[in-house]
């Protein structure tokens, strides 16, 4: 039996859209200043990717305030319940038309294996890249910090961080289409209430 709950807040969906345009959009000019391609130009497309670093580093320092201090930070809780159904379910199970092992609730909103990434993006990747990122800004601040790094080092992991972001994008848009319908994950992120299955024993 399915259940209609509400399980995003406007700010939730509001972060998730913006931190999501603002993502693309770095890596899109990102790429160009690398050489990839020509759409703003070099000049225009490293004023673009400043500003939408800063933009999301101001984004991302406001949501980690809003999840401490609205308790959210707890669905991002690291948890192996189930873990290795949960894996072969997405590797052979979805395949095959199974049931997904896990039941969404007010109370855990994401699966163990979400979580574990999620946690990933938002605790190593992203401070890793916006880390990187204003590093590279303030390069000709290095020699008054005393910094002693390779610039070379630097963007490397930028340019990586970028490319797991990239992967990451693709495999997340694909997992959005394994919902009841196609579109059923993209709706509930837009309108903050999913249907989801009830558990068994309730």
């Amino acid at each position: 039996m399915k259940v209609k709950l509400h399980l995003y807040t406007r700010f939730e969906r509001f972060w998730h859209w913006f931190q999501a345009f603002l993502i693309i959009f770095l890596l899109v000019t990102g790429f160009e200043v690398h050489g990839s391609y020509k759409i703003f130009g070099y000049n225009a497309a490293c004023s673009w990717h400043n500003l939408a670093g800063i933009t999301l580093l101001v984004l991302s320092l406001f949501a980690i305030f809003w999840h401490l201090t609205t308790g959210q930070w707890r669905h991002y809780q690291p948890s192996f319940e189930n873990l290795q159904k949960i894996i072969a379910y997405y590797v052979v199970g979805i395949m095959r038309g199974a049931h997904h092992p896990f039941h969404k609730s007010e109370e855990r909103k994401l699966n163990p294996l979400q979580a574990l990434s999620y946690l990933f993006l938002k605790v190593l990747l992203m401070p890793l890249q916006l880390l990187s990122g204003l590093l590279y800004y303030y390069y000709n601040d290095w020699v008054n910090w005393g910094f002693t790094v390779r610039l070379d080092g630097v963007a490397f992991v930028h340019t990586a961080m970028a490319f797991i972001l990239l992967l990451f994008l693709f495999v997340h848009t694909y997992l959005t289409t394994t919902g009841g319908s196609v579109f059923a994950y993209t709706k509930s992120m837009i309108t903050g209430w999913e249907e989801v299955e009830e558990e068994l024993d309730k």
